[in-house]
């Protein structure tokens, strides 16, 4: 799906208005591909990589692919940021670093953001991810995004 500059602000738009961003991460294919899904609830956002077998990486335990794990943390953070800040755009990354902490199994994962600092220009965005118990990471990042 090829949409115009306007008509993904409008789809942007649209989505802060209704709280439902399931057509915003239907634009970006890598989160589509992976099945990310988001939850808003008030002012707090979910983010959610279902367990499928296309994202597994190491069939012997079987784990996610820590590159699947990372992704779906970038994604979570520049979705996070856009919702919050009622942005029109997509942010830019301009850092990403991950730090895994134990094995993603075959299972949903979640993640949570947290935003560090947001300026003018440059946003920094800490990133949770876990399967079984927020208080048990599999990997935690931080990310920074170019916002103009």
């Amino acid at each position: 799906m090829s949409l115009s500059e306007p008509q993904v602000q409008e789809l942007i738009t649209r989505s802060h208005e209704t709280g439902n961003y399931s057509a915003l991460v239907e634009l970006i294919p890598y989160a589509r591909m992976i099945g990310m899904q988001v939850t808003r609830l008030g002012s707090e956002a979910f983010f959610t990589l279902p367990r499928q077998e296309l994202n597994i990486g190491n069939p012997v335990l079987p784990a996610l692919h820590g590159g699947v794990i990372a992704g779906f943390m970038e994604q979570s953070a520049m979705l996070h940021l856009m919702m919050f800040m009622n942005s029109e755009v997509f942010p830019k990354i301009i850092d990403f670093s991950v730090d895994y902490l134990r094995a993603g199994l075959y299972r949903d994962t979640y993640a949570t953001c947290q935003v560090w600092r947001q300026g003018r220009r440059v946003g920094n965005v800490a990133i949770t991810a876990w399967q079984t118990h927020s208080s048990e990471p599999i990997a935690t990042a931080r990310a920074h995004f170019k916002l103009d």
